[in-house]
């Protein structure tokens, strides 16, 4: 309950925390902290309850810990949750295991992952999709806790307004998991695209599942169940969407299944490319809101194994493509010039700042 408390605060919080923000660290072949450095280095994870063969975040971190293991020759531990009980004794138990580095996958993880590093301030923490605070709800900053975030709505943005433009029956729909700030984040910013491309070509597609001013809309309730995520899905369908974005993790596969049902529904995932991690919907994903969790959480793993581990926040935006859209795949014949044209404005637009998408659990 807690959680879901910090949830309704957060969004305003984490703003005020990040008003110094670190940039995403470029991609690089340099190993530096591999090698003998990176031998005595335990890098450790502790996924959310979807498990880290999610296809979504957890999956998309634990290929980034694995890269860094790969890569810079250090130690990892991964660990999976199967419920929020296991949050804590997973964290004692990596904790217990000597582990330098421990990441936390999801921001269910905020309170058990802040508690840990104010327990043990001689382990570095990194903790996606949240920041920090008290119990205010005011933003603080631990010197040995760094939040991985993503200004999802950017991208998200860019999703909807692929999502009005290749819609037939002018209704489209999207729905969460859980209500929470990396959740709703998508959301919002998928309704604003679909709003601008109306503004644009004096359309009228209409948005089912979520009402950003109002802050409500459908949620599951829970990121692990298929069936839910099916049934949902099947009632946007029944209504006449014919493109949907799922914000639940392994729920949104349901969504998946029942697109594939219709026959001629589409799927906007999310996290990662999910015509690349789900083949067997690939041929309904009309494109994906992609975070780079993997890279994140690399670029964290390689500056703690090279002594320069920092708390700052970093946070992933269209201009550093620390987040981004998938492409079309299958669709790409469908989606039309026009359509691709604009949003490769929209993006310039965004990364230049002349466009600001703004959402209330923006970072």
């Amino acid at each position: 309950m807690k959680k879901i408390i910090r949830a309704a605060a957060l969004s305003g919080a984490v703003a005020l925390a990040l008003a110094a923000c670190g940039s995403a660290p470029e991609e690089s072949d340099d190993t530096a902290g591999g090698g003998e450095a990176g031998s005595d280095f335990k890098a450790c994870m502790v996924s959310d309850s979807g498990g880290f063969e999610d296809k979504s975040f957890n999956q998309s971190g634990a290929e980034g810990l694995d890269r860094a293991a790969e890569e810079l020759g250090i130690e990892e531990v991964k660990v999976e949750s199967t419920a929020e009980t296991d949050f804590t004794p997973n964290i004692d138990s990596l904790v217990q295991q000597d582990c330098n580095l421990i990441i936390g996958v999801g921001f269910l993880l905020e309170d058990p992952i802040q508690a840990a590093a104010e327990a043990n301030p001689d382990v570095e923490f990194a903790l996606i999709d949240s920041a920090f605070t008290d119990e205010n709800f005011e933003p603080v900053t631990l010197d040995n806790a760094k939040p991985l975030l993503f200004n999802t709505q950017e991208a998200a943005y860019l999703a909807g307004y692929v999502a009005a433009g290749t819609s037939t029956t002018g209704t489209v729909a999207t729905f969460g998991g859980i209500q929470l700030p990396s959740v709703s984040i998508f959301m919002d910013g998928f309704v604003d695209g679909v709003a601008k491309y109306n503004e644009d070509n004096g359309a009228d597609v209409q948005v089912l599942g979520w009402d950003k001013e109002a802050q409500t809309g459908s949620f599951t309730g829970d990121f692990e169940n298929q069936t839910n995520g099916q049934n949902l899905a099947t009632g946007f369908i029944d209504q006449g969407a014919d493109v949907i974005m799922p914000v639940a993790g392994p729920v949104g596969l349901g969504a998946a299944a029942a697109a594939q049902e219709a026959g001629d529904v589409s799927i906007v995932g999310v996290d990662a490319d999910w015509f690349e991690t789900s083949p067997d919907y690939s041929s309904i994903i009309l494109t994906s809101v992609m975070k780079e969790i993997g890279q994140a959480v690399y670029d964290t793993v390689k500056e703690a194994s090279a002594g320069s581990f920092s708390s700052e926040p970093y946070v992933g935006t269209l201009e550093n493509e620390g987040i981004g859209i998938a492409p079309f795949h299958d669709f790409d014949s469908v989606v039309t010039d026009e359509v691709k044209t604009a949003v490769e404005d929209l993006k310039a637009q965004i990364v230049s700042g002349d466009l600001v998408v703004e959402s209330i659990s923006q970072n």
